[in-house]
């Protein structure tokens, strides 16, 4: 027995009984229905509701017009729909006043497919983005989803909050290729040998960003290395990862250690960087996206804790984004020369402070004035202090 086929069938056995039910059913659509059939038989009886059917304003038995009408309504969208099915319609609802509560497990069974559709579409496109060295369809899906969270999250009547799972799943994720782990050791030996290399990728590439676990630990060293300020080379190297016990625990292998060590590299650290958070933001997707695909399979999960946990799946994604969007964007250029000069204009005009004006000159000051001319003109001159009579 299926429990969402059952409410299917009672929420349109009730209408079918009762056609005032459909009043208290507009937050329902015919797409949360999971059968063909029955979306197209809802979207038939909320059709001849706009219409203004007789049978709404009917008081006591329902009219027969009122299932055929339905019948033929629906029979042009899908094929196969027979008068017995609605009598089959009929039986499984044992109450119609209990539509309402029909309708929600219709809309909950809804919820939970449709974050499911969601998850797998962003699955194969991170793993299509991952194999073309792409992010935008990624980026572009996982938006996708993040809206279709929100919405479904104010349909069930909740705020769309990240909720981490009282038992965590455990993390997905697949093998590194070959060809991962051979440029991520590049990498590592590009910034052990090429000194101030690391500088170009601090910022914003993280230890996780690394599909070697091992990997992830040496460039942690690394980094330690780098915001102590001291020289990053060989043989500090193999100092700080002996301070940390890499090799003694277990979490960083000779094998993977020796040639880092050993083999110089040259290239471009940040574009070598850039294509390493490139393949860390697909595969943050896919492993979000299947522990998404996971809690939509548990029925246990109300609607509400099913929008939480899956908000909470993409928390991971969306910082590797940010960080994304710090590596790729270019440098804010420095302001222009007419944007300062009106920056400036615009302070002076705020400022309190006026600048003074010299004020018209009076008769006083004019007759001043050309008597000064006049002694000039004689040969007089102004005397300065380091001019006095009789000095020098």
């Amino acid at each position: 027995m299926d429990p969402l086929l059952t409410g299917e069938q009672a929420v349109l056995g009730a209408v079918l009984l009762d056609p005032r039910q459909l009043g208290g059913l507009d937050w329902l659509e015919p797409r949360d229905f999971y059968r063909p059939g029955h979306q197209a038989l809802f979207a038939a009886l909320r059709k001849l509701r706009a219409e203004g059917h007789p049978a709404l304003s009917t008081e006591g038995a329902v009219p027969v017009a009122w299932l055929t009408d339905t019948l033929a309504e629906a029979g042009q969208q899908v094929r196969g729909l027979t008068a017995s099915y609605l009598h089959t319609l009929v039986a499984a609802c044992p109450r119609p006043a209990h539509a309402p509560l029909y309708g929600r497990m219709v809309l909950e069974g809804s919820i939970h497919r449709t974050i499911a559709e969601h998850a797998a579409r962003l699955l194969a496109v991170a793993r299509e983005d991952a194999w073309q060295h792409e992010v935008r369809g990624t980026t572009a899906h996982a938006d996708v989803l993040a809206g279709v969270l929100d919405d479904l999250a104010k349909r069930w009547g909740t705020r769309p909050r990240a909720t981490a799972p009282r038992t965590p799943l455990p993390a997905a994720g697949e093998p590194p290729a070959a060809a991962q782990a051979e440029d991520e050791q590049f990498l590592l030996s590009l910034l052990i040998h090429q000194n101030g290399a690391i500088g170009e990728v601090f910022d914003w590439l993280r230890p996780q960003d690394f599909a070697v676990p091992g990997h992830g630990q040496l460039y942690r060293c690394l980094g330690a290395l780098h915001h102590r300020g001291e020289p990053i080379d060989p043989v500090t190297t193999l100092w700080e990862v002996q301070r940390r016990g890499l090799l003694a625990e277990g979490m960083l292998t000779e094998e993977q250690l020796g040639p880092v060590l050993r083999d110089g590299a040259a290239g471009s650290a940040e574009w070598l960087g850039e294509q390493l958070l490139r393949s860390s933001l697909t595969r943050a997707a896919a492993g979000a996206a299947q522990q998404i695909a996971a809690h939509a399979d548990d029925r246990r999960l109300a609607p509400g804790q099913l929008i939480g946990h899956a908000l909470h799946a993409l928390g991971p994604l969306e910082e590797v984004r940010a960080r994304w969007r710090t590596a790729t964007s270019p440098p804010a250029p420095p302001p222009a020369a007419a944007d300062q000069a009106a920056r400036i204009q615009a302070a002076l005009a705020r400022s309190p402070v006026r600048p003074r004006t010299r004020a018209s000159p009076t008769p006083v000051h004019r007759e001043l004035d050309s008597t000064a001319g006049a002694l000039v003109g004689a040969g007089f001159g102004l005397l300065s202090p380091q001019r006095r009579p009789g000095v020098g």
